[in-house]
C-alpha cells in the first residue's frame, strides 16, 4: 500500500516536495540516456517520485480524520513501504555513479529526513497522545514507576531472558552476524576488575510481542505498554552479570535485497531461487538506523564495520522500527478504528445457489474486492471446481499466495480426486520465494504439475482455468484478475476479477498455460493482451486511435488507472494523444514518472492518486472509441502497471470486457462508475501538477466528502438493501 492526531494536519507545502527531471539508475528504472528526447520536459525520476507517494501514506497517518488506530497503522505502513525502498533501491541508485547519481542520492535523503521528522511528530505528539487520552499509555522505561520496573524485570527474567544471546565484540570473539531489519541493542562494556574496554550486543528477539503489558500502578481501566528494548535494556545488567555497561545505543540495520546470481544459466531453477534466498541474508548493508541518544563512538564503530557513509545513517527522533505499532490494531477500542467491513456476496453465489458454472454460463461476472467477497467468488470457484464430477483439470498462476492458503488446498483436493492440475508458480516473487517453494513441495507431493514459468520471465499474470466435460462437449471457465489469489490481501486491496466461460477469452487462456506450461515462442493469444508479446504495442495502438479520433473530430477520451507509471514508450504516446486534443486521466496511486499539464505535450493529462483504508490495486483502462457515453466505449482489466519491467519483464495478462451481452453491458458500468468516483474524489485523492507537486484536495461537491473507499461501500450496501 502504501500504499492524521489531535487536530493536526501538514500544509499543502509539506506535504509533498516536487520531484525531479532526473531519471533513475540502473537496470529498474528508466536511464536519461534512454528517454526519447520529446519526454525531457515532462519525465519525473521515479524514485522521488516513490518517496512522494510514501508521504501521501504518512499524510493519512497525520490527517485528524483517520481513526488513531488507523494512523498509528499508516505510520507502520510508512516505514514498512521505507524499508522496502531501501533493500530494492538503494544498491541500485548507487551503482549510478557520477554527478547524477550523487544529486538525486542528496535529493532522497533530503526527502527522507524530512518525512522522518513528521513521522516522529505524528508519533509522539498525535499517537501517544492520543492514546492517553483513551487510556492506553506508551511509556519508556524511565517513565515507569519503581513497582512497574519491578514488573517489567520479572517480565524479562520469565519470559525474555532464556530467548536472549548476549555477545561480546573484542579480540577474541568475531563481530557477529546481523541479520536484515534486526534491531540490537549495543554497548560499552568495561571489567571493573581491569581497563579494557569492549562492546556488547544483544538481538531483539523477533517473533515476541513488540508492546510489553503492564499492571502495576494503573487505575481501573488502564493499559500500559513499554517497547520491549527499552525491558532488555533495562534488564541488560544482568546478561553480563558483574560487568559495566555504558552507551546504550538502539540500532537497526537494513541490507540490500538484489541478489546476483552467477553461474550457469541452465542450472535448476528451484536450485538458484534458492540459493538466492540464502545469499540474500548477507547481502551488503544499505542503511543504519539509530534510536536516539546513541552513543557517537557506537555509532561510528557500526558505520565503518558495514561499510556505510554518514549519509547511510539515520538518527531517528523517535522509534527506530514504528512496525511494531501493528500490534496496537489488537487494543480492544474499535472507537479508534474504521468501521468494520464485510465484503458482501454477489449475486447467484450465495450459499445454497446453483454451480457457480451455470451463473457464468448466464454470462460474464466482473468482481470488484473488498466490496464484494473473494471467499465467495474466486476462491469458491477453484473449491467447486476441485470437487466437481464433471471438472477434467483446473490451472492456475500463483504469484502470492499467502500462508495456507486454501487455493493450494483446493488444488491438492483436486489432484487427489484424479483430475489433472497445473500450478504455474512464481517462486522469483520477492520476498515470498521461501513460502511458494513450500507450497510448490506440497503440490508436487500429490501429483500436481508444477513449472515455474518461462526462463527469464517473472509470471505476474492473475488467470485461473477450469476444463469441464458438459453435455455438448469441453467447456473452459477462466478468471483473470487484476489482484493475486491471495484471501488475506483480498480483504485490504481493492481489486477487480472477471469470471468467464466466453471462448473468445477462455480460448487464450488455454493457449497461455500451453506457453507457460509447455515450451514456445510466444503464447498464441488474440484476445488476451499479453506482455511481454503483444500487450504494450496493443496499449499504444489503443491510445494512438484515441489520438486519430480527436483529430478527426469524434469523441475521444482516456481514463486509465493503475500503481505506476514509467514506461517511455506509453508516455510519449500520451503525449502525442494529449497534443491531438485526447481528454486523459490518470489514476496512479504510486510512483509517476509524467509531469501533466506541460504546455504543447501534456496539457490535457491530469493525474490524481488515491490513498486510505484500502490499497488500490486494481489495473483498469477505458478508451472512449469514438463514442460518447463511456459505457459505450472500451475497457480493459488486469495485471500489468504500465512500466518496463511489466511490459517487458514479466508474464502479464489484460482483459477485454466486451458488451455482447446485457450482462456485460452492466460489467462496463460497473467499471465506470467506480473509475467515476475516483475521478469526483475529493476526500482521498491527490492530484499532480505541473512542477511535480503533489496536492491533497479537498471535501466539496457531491459524493466528495465520503471518499472512494466509503463511498463504494456505501453504494454496495443500498444495492444490496443494507443501507
Amino acid at each position: 500500500m502504501r500504499a492524521q492526531t489531535g487536530a493536526h494536519s501538514l500544509s499543502e507545502e509539506t506535504m509533498s516536495a516536487p520531484a525531479t527531471a532526473l531519471a533513475s539508475i540502473g537496470d529498474h528504472g528508466v536511464l536519461n540516456a534512454t528517454l526519447p528526447a520529446p519526454l525531457a520536459g515532462v519525465w519525473l525520476d521515479r524514485d522521488l517520485s516513490w518517496l512522494d507517494f510514501n508521504e501521501r501514506v504518512l499524510a493519512e497517518a497525520t490527517d485528524p480524520r483517520t481513526p488513531l488506530l488507523e494512523r498509528a497503522k499508516f505510520l507502520a505502513i510508512f516505514t514498512s513501504n521505507l524499508d522496502e525502498f531501501f533493500m530494492k533501491r538503494m544498491s541500485v541508485l548507487r551503482d549510478g555513479g557520477g554527478r547524477e547519481s550523487r544529486d538525486l542520492l542528496d535529493g532522497l535523503r533530503r526527502k527522507l529526513t524530512a518525512a522522518l521528522e513528521r513521522q516522529a511528530v505524528c508519533f509522539r505528539r498525535d499517537v501517544v497522545t492520543g492514546l492517553a487520552a483513551h487510556g492506553v499509555q506508551l511509556r519508556h522505561w524511565n517513565e515507569l514507576t519503581p513497582a512497574q520496573q519491578a514488573e517489567a524485570s520479572d517480565y524479562f527474567d520469565t519470559n525474555l531472558s532464556p530467548a536472549l544471546t548476549p555477545l561480546v565484540i573484542d579480540v577474541a570473539h568475531p563481530f557477529p552476524f546481523i541479520s536484515n531489519l534486526a534491531v540490537s541493542l549495543v554497548f560499552h562494556l568495561t571489567d571493573p576488575g581491569g581497563a579494557e574496554t569492549m562492546y556488547a550486543r544483544v538481538r531483539i528477539p523477533a517473533g515476541l510481542r513488540n508492546w510489553v503489558p503492564l499492571n502495576a500502578d494503573l487505575a481501573e481501566g488502564q493499559m500500559l505498554f513499554v517497547p520491549l528494548y527499552d525491558v532488555i535494556a533495562g534488564n541488560a545488567h544482568k546478561l553480563y552479570s558483574g560487568m559495566t555497561l555504558t552507551g546504550c545505543t538502539l540500532a537497526r540495520l537494513t541490507r540490500d535485497a538484489e541478489v546476483e546470481l552467477d553461474g550457469d544459466p541452465r542450472a535448476e531453477i528451484r536450485e538458484a531461487v534458492e540459493e538466492q534466498v540464502r545469499l540474500r541474508r548477507y547481502e551488503p548493508a544499505v542503511r543504519l538506523e539509530f534510536g536516539p541518544g546513541a552513543d557517537p563512538a557506537i555509532r561510528e564503530m557500526l558505520r565503518e564495520r558495514f561499510k556505510l557513509h554518514q549519509t547511510d545513517c539515520y538518527d531517528m527522533a523517535g522509534e527506530v522500527d514504528y512496525t511494531t505499532l501493528f500490534e496496537l490494531m489488537g487494543l480492544p477500542l474499535p472507537e479508534l478504528r474504521d468501521s468494520p467491513w464485510t465484503p458482501l456476496p454477489i449475486p447467484g453465489f450465495e450459499d445454497g445457489a446453483a454451480s457457480m458454472f451455470a451463473t457464468i454460463q448466464a454470462g460474464d461476472v466482473l468482481l470488484h474486492h473488498p466490496y464484494e467477497s473473494f471467499d465467495a467468488s474466486v476462491e469458491h470457484f477453484i473449491s467447486e471446481a476441485a470437487d466437481d464430477p464433471q471438472t477434467i483439470s483446473i490451472k492456475m498462476t500463483a504469484y502470492r499466495i499467502g500462508d495456507d492458503t486454501p487455493f493450494v488446498r483446493s488444488l491438492i483436493r483436486a489432484a487427489e480426486h484424479g483430475k489433472q492440475v497445473a500450478c504455474v508458480m512464481e517462486i522469483k516473487a520477492r520476498f515470498d520465494e521461501e513460502r511458494n517453494l513450500h507450497w510448490a513441495a506440497q503440490l508436487e507431493s500429490v501429483g500436481a504439475h508444477v513449472t515455474f514459468g518461462v526462463r527469464g520471465l517473472k509470471t505476474h499474470a492473475k488467470t485461473a482455468l477450469v476444463v469441464r466435460k458438459e453435455a455438448g462437449g469441453i467447456r473452459c471457465y477462466a478468471h483473470i484478475g487484476t489482484g493475486n489469489y491471495h484471501v488475506k490481501t483480498a480483504r485490504l486491496y481493492a481489486d477487480f476479477g472477471l469470471l468467464t466461460c466466453d471462448p473468445r477469452l477462455t480460448r487464450d487462456v488455454v493457449n497461455l498455460f500451453h506457453y507457460l506450461t509447455g515450451h514456445g515462442s510466444r503464447p498464441d493469444c488474440s484476445t488476451l493482451l499479453v506482455a511481454p508479446t503483444t500487450m504494450r504495442n496493443r496499449i499504444i495502438d489503443l491510445i494512438g486511435r484515441e489520438e486519430q479520433n480527436s483529430r478527426d473530430g469524434k469523441p475521444a477520451r482516456i481514463v486509465a488507472k493503475m500503481n505506476q507509471l514509467e514506461d517511455p514508450d506509453i508516455i510519449e504516446a500520451l503525449c502525442r494523444a494529449s497534443s491531438a486534443g485526447v481528454s486523459i486521466d490518470l489514476i496512479i496511486r504510486g510512483f509517476c514518472c509524467l509531469r501533466p499539464g506541460v504546455p504543447g505535450q501534456t496539457e490535457n493529462i491530469r493525474i490524481r492518486s488515491i490513498i486510505g483504508r484500502f490499497l488500490e490495486h486494481s489495473r483498469v483502462f477505458h478508451f472512449a472509441n469514438g463514442c460518447e457515453r463511456p459505457t459505450d466505449g472500451e475497457f480493459f482489466i488486469g495485471s500489468a502497471d504500465w512500466m518496463v519491467r511489466n511490459l517487458s519483464r514479466r508474464v502479464e495478462v489484460v482483459t477485454p470486457i466486451f458488451d455482447a451481452a446485457n450482462k456485460d453491458a452492466a460489467n462496463k458500468a460497473k467499471l465506470w462508475e467506480f473509475l467515476d468516483v475516483c475521478l469526483r474524489d475529493r476526500r482521498q485523492a491527490w492530484v499532480l501538477d505541473a512542477e511535480g507537486v503533489y496536492t491533497q484536495l479537498r471535501p466539496g461537491g457531491e459524493d466528495s466528502e465520503a471518499g472512494t473507499h466509503q463511498n463504494m461501500m456505501d453504494r454496495m450496501r443500498a444495492r444490496a438493501g443494507r443501507a
